[in-house]
């Protein structure tokens, strides 16, 4: 028997079809952002695992090519917030953290230990292994990954305490070059960055006096004493307001460092939240940086 079709099935059957297809959509749509999200994830552990390996090797050529790819993680990372909190969730797993190799590796000094003290070796099996010294372009490139790492997974700062990052850096900063000066400013600021334990180890190594020295001596690199002028600025923005700041007499520090007049423009600077986006923000600290400098250079 053939019964005909009501008139108000056709509207329903095409409701169920259309509820039927967007469900398969969103379905397919789910599927596919989890198998992107897993691969993004694989990609990053095995770029990882892949910098890491050569960033702990023996040779400081191989050491450079890790930490170009670490450095060029953190560029990728950097780009989206589900990135980066998987970066951060990777930070957890201990082969896979970054800091822990950098000082083991590209920040480790020749100690006396290490030194060829005798000849036994030579009459054993088992060869002794020489790692060659940090370069400057390692140094550097290291400072870069270590101020990315803790920019974006701040657990990383406590991680460079723990080795000593401070002293580290502040020997850096008075014995290297301008390249890894200047590389260093940039860490020190991202160290410091919320972290009162760093804070407390920049004060014990008398580091603004550090500074001040640099940005007071002519004969530096003019860029470099613009670097340290941005430092100032950022260091001062950054303590300024806050009332237990392990950093309390940064401003008699600076006036007493750097005369009434510096500080006086550095403490003035640090005072007014900025409304500009990132670009404006970043050429008005170049020009507060570059009074600071021309007010020391009237004296």
């Amino acid at each position: 028997m053939y019964l005909k079709k009501p008139l108000w099935s056709e509207g329903v059957e095409k409701q169920m079809e259309s509820e039927t297809e967007t469900a398969a959509a969103t379905a397919v749509g789910e599927l596919a952002n989890s198998l992107k999200k897993q691969r993004v994830q694989r990609e990053i552990t095995l770029a990882l695992r892949t910098g890491l390996r050569d960033a702990r090797a023996e040779f400081s050529f191989l050491r450079v090519r890790g930490l170009r790819s670490l450095l060029k993680i953190l560029r990728s990372v950097a780009e989206s917030d589900s990135t980066i909190h998987f970066f951060c969730q990777s930070q957890s797993v201990p082969e896979l953290q970054v800091v822990p190799v950098l000082f083991q590796h590209s920040f480790k000094e020749d100690s006396v230990d290490e030194r060829v003290t005798s000849l036994d070796h030579i009459f054993t099996v088992d060869p002794m292994r020489i790692t060659s010294p940090s370069t400057d372009a390692e140094a550097a490139l290291a400072l870069r990954v270590l101020e990315g790492c803790c920019l974006l997974h701040r657990e990383s700062a406590i991680l460079a305490h723990k080795h000593k990052a401070i002293k580290i850096l502040m020997n850096i900063l008075s014995t290297r070059g301008a390249l890894e000066q200047g590389a260093c400013l940039d860490a020190l600021t991202s160290l410091m960055l919320d972290s009162s334990a760093n804070q407390l180890d920049f004060e014990a190594c008398n580091g603004i006096e550090e500074v001040a020295e640099l940005i007071r001596d002519k004969q530096v690199d003019e860029n470099l004493r613009l670097r340290c002028g941005e430092f100032l600025l950022l260091l001062i923005g950054h303590v300024n307001g806050r009332q237990l700041s392990p950093m309390a007499t940064i401003h008699e520090d600076i006036r007493r460092l750097l005369g009434e007049k510096s500080a006086s423009l550095i403490w003035a600077a640090s005072q007014f939240g900025s409304t500009l986006n990132p670009e404006e923000r970043l050429t008005a600290l170049h020009i507060q940086a570059r009074r600071v400098l021309e007010s020391l250079d009237l004296y």
